[in-house]
């Protein structure tokens, strides 16, 4: 019996791991003992109807299929020297192998290679899966299909992509209907502020119309005794062309005190204190009707400023005894007096006092 010689048995080893290849890549069989040829489990149905909503892309690119067979091997050698073993797409050793399969289906080394690196192609597609890159997922899942349209991992790879797509796509739904809610919140807040901003200023617009007829109420209410005041005050000098006559008479001394006016307030401190502008002309105030009924006196300290022309430009009453009662009669009367002109704006004060009698 002859022996076999070591180069012999080289051939007969290499079909052999060949075969194992092969085996280690077919299905198992189905659960109902049929041969794993049968057909395809419902994950792969499932894959399949996915894919069949978007047609799928050419596994090898066409640049490549146009390569001729020297050139996609050397091609292949290259890749896989520089680690390209599956990417990027269009430039890789599995499409290389691929189109080269397609143009000598019967060469060996070619089904060899691409059954090496099938497992790493496999791994990709896992990985591009769990980072949500399904469009790389759906480019490796068409290499792993078209290097072995059975292998065991392309129904469970394409199940994973497509309920992970479906899951991106509730998810980005998910996001649109936040982003939607947060926007419409927004708005709401919006608008409710403006309303309460609206609502605030319609109050203070109601209660400044308040206040505003609060204040003619106030001055309609003074206006009467306003009104009346000048014709009292203003009846001796009326009289005084009747009095003129009667300085040639034997008594004119009691005429003056048989038609004395009804009293009027006198202002205080008519001579300038040291340093202060001369006062050259200060109309009286007009005694309020109700503080002369209720005989009622008091004094207003008031203080005025001056400009440069003698003028009165502000006046302000500084202290009031009663309050409020002779203010205006002070503030209206000191606004018409005139002080000597300097030409330089200057402030004082003086003291007004009313009384009755």
């Amino acid at each position: 019996m002859s022996k076999l010689t070591p180069t012999a048995l080289r051939p007969v080893a290499a079909f052999a791991l060949l075969g194992l290849l092969a085996a280690c890549s077919k299905p198992p069989p189905a659960a109902d003992g049929q041969p794993g040829s049968a057909a395809p489990t419902d994950k792969a149905s499932a894959a399949q109807a996915v894919a069949a909503d978007s047609p799928p892309k050419p596994a090898v690119a066409a640049s490549v299929q146009a390569m001729s067979a020297e050139d996609l091997r050397a091609a292949a050698s290259k890749a896989l020297s520089q680690n390209r073993i599956y990417a990027p797409g269009g430039d890789n050793a599995m499409e290389y192998y691929l189109a080269l399969r397609d143009k000598q289906p019967d060469d060996p080394a070619t089904t060899s290679a691409l059954t090496d690196l099938m497992p790493y192609t496999v791994i990709a597609a896992e990985q591009s899966i769990g980072r949500q890159d399904f469009d790389e997922a759906r480019r490796l899942l068409a290499l792993i299909g078209k290097a072995d349209p059975k292998a065991p991992a392309l129904p469970r790879l394409g199940q994973a992509i497509a309920s992970g797509e479906k899951l991106l796509a509730q998810q980005t739904t998910d996001e649109a209907s936040k982003a939607k809610a947060a926007a419409e919140a927004k708005t709401r807040e919006t608008q409710r502020l403006a309303e309460q901003a609206a609502q605030q200023k319609q109050a203070a617009d109601a209660l400044a119309a308040q206040q505003a007829q609060q204040a003619q109420a106030q001055q309609a209410q003074q206006t009467p005794a306003a009104r009346a005041e000048p014709a009292r005050t203003e009846t001796p000098p009326a009289a005084a062309p009747a009095r003129q006559p009667v300085a040639d008479a034997p008594n004119p001394a009691p005429a003056p005190a048989t038609q004395t006016p009804a009293p009027r307030p006198v202002a205080a401190e008519p001579a300038p204190p040291a340093g202060e502008r001369r006062l050259l002309s200060a109309p009286s105030p007009r005694y309020p009707m109700e503080a002369l009924r209720a005989n009622t006196s008091g004094t207003v300290v008031v203080e005025i400023t001056i400009g440069g022309d003698g003028d009165v430009t502000n006046a302000r009453v500084v202290e009031a005894t009663p309050p409020r009662v002779f203010d205006r009669a002070a503030l209206t009367a000191v606004k018409r007096w005139k002080f000597e002109p300097t030409g330089a704006t200057s402030t004082t004060r003086r003291t007004i006092a009313f009384s009755p009698g």
